[in-house]
């Protein structure tokens, strides 16, 4: 069973950071992940065979975006 899932950050106030963030993470992607940047919004796509695996994927793609996002943060300041 293939098991995907889109996630979108959408965000007019932050979409600067959001594209930052999406672009220094998709040298990362694994072959199953695809990240669209556009200038409305950021999604990365991620399809699996076994939730266990997406659940970890996403896991460390929020954590590692959350790192990103504050060292975006940080050299804004």
């Amino acid at each position: 069973m293939k098991i995907t899932t889109t996630i979108e950050f959408k965000d007019e106030g932050a979409m600067e950071i959001a594209k930052r963030v999406a672009n220094s993470l998709a040298p990362d992607n694994l072959t199953n992940m695809n990240t669209e940047v556009s200038d409305e919004s950021v999604c990365i796509h991620i399809s699996t065979e076994k939730i266990t695996s997406l659940i970890a994927t996403v896991d460390d793609l929020l954590m590692n975006a959350k790192i990103a996002e504050e060292i975006a943060e940080d050299l804004e300041e």
